[in-house]
């Protein structure tokens, strides 16, 4: 008889085969995926635990339920559930000379997003790739939701140890667990409004 953990690795392997989707970001499916990928605490080659936990949290705000508010000064994004609650995640922001503030709206999703870099980003830094497929190595990660009027977007990180920094170049930084949990909730038209 194989091993526990070999048997599960067989099982994660077959249900995946079969076409069957663990989609539920639980401790046993990226005790599943860590077998598949050969790496702890990694799945799909992504880290899958957020080094700031997501949770539902009390929330005063007036904003509708489906808003996104993203707090700089927190480090912190609130999904408004409403009936005054919030579903709060860390994230990371933009970094000295690149905060920004205002509210706009989710204008487009995508799921492992190709990566063409702004022009002002390539007069900073021309060693960048001018275009990136997505995928696993892409910085964008596994989903990106567009925030209209900006060149912002809230994205997944390959990057998670950035998670509760100020780093980025204005995008909205989360781990890729908590953007396709993000991602799956929020909808196209949403409102977006960003603390400084």
């Amino acid at each position: 008889m194989p091993s526990r953990p070999s048997f599960l690795a067989n099982a994660a392997k077959f249900l995946l085969l079969a076409g069957l989707s663990l989609t539920a970001a639980t401790p046993a499916r990226a005790f599943i995926f860590d077998f598949l990928s050969g790496e702890p605490g990694q799945g799909e080659g992504r880290p899958f635990a957020s080094p700031i936990g997501r949770e539902v949290v009390a929330y005063r705000g007036a904003e509708r339920p489906g808003t996104v508010v993203v707090s700089t000064r927190e480090r912190r994004l609130y999904y408004v559930l409403g009936d005054g609650r919030a579903l709060r995640y860390g994230v990371g922001v933009g970094r000295p000379g690149f905060e920004w503030g205002g509210v706009h709206h989710v204008t487009n999703k995508r799921e492992w997003p190709d990566w063409t870099p702004p022009a002002q980003m390539i007069r900073r830094r021309p060693d960048l790739p001018r275009h990136m497929p997505g995928g696993i190595g892409n910085p964008l990660g596994a989903r990106a939701i567009y925030i209209g009027g900006t060149l912002y977007r809230i994205h997944g990180s390959n990057e998670p140890d950035t998670i509760g920094q100020a780093v980025s170049s204005g995008c909205i930084r989360m781990t890729n667990n908590d953007v396709v949990d993000l991602y799956d909730r929020v909808h196209i038209g949403a409102k977006v409004i960003v603390q400084r």
